[in-house]
């Protein structure tokens, strides 16, 4: 699923908005901005501080389309020394899954299981991803 083909309506902006504003007082969030820009946004890019990872991560991002009736998708990318490592978070009607649903790493498989993320706040979903990527962190250092 790309954040054109939602079935969740147009962009909230405002929403998108409150995310970066709020993600920003995540120690591990180091900026945010719309992409590609503040005037025809596609999604929200979270930019997260690459320092706090092991070596072999390069950058790390999340993006984020949330949409005027509530749906979302969240994608979480590592790029790597040996390539990327992501995985999606997407709550929208799927036939074969869940509405809340997870593509898995370390490819964001299509194949997806039932999210452990299923808050429709938009703040809730924001800091559960964020406690995902602090575990996930702690992971990368052991």
């Amino acid at each position: 699923m790309t954040p054109d083909d939602s079935p969740g309506g147009p962009l909230d902006v405002a929403t998108l908005e409150v995310l970066g504003r709020r993600a920003r007082s995540h120690d591990l969030v180091s900026d945010w901005s719309f992409r590609p820009d503040s005037i025809s946004p596609r999604r929200l890019e979270l930019r997260l501080d690459a320092d706090q990872y092991p070596d072999a991560v390069d950058a790390v991002r999340i993006d984020v389309s949330w949409y005027d009736g509530g749906e979302y998708t969240v994608h979480y990318l590592e790029s790597r020394d040996d390539g990327s490592w992501q995985c999606r978070w997407d709550r929208h009607p799927k036939p074969e899954a869940p509405t809340a649903h997870f593509h898995p790493p370390p490819d964001a498989s299509p194949v997806v299981g039932e999210s452990s993320i299923d808050d429709s706040h938009h703040l809730g979903v924001l800091f559960d991803v964020l406690d995902w990527v602090a575990d996930r962190v702690s992971t990368l250092h052991e």
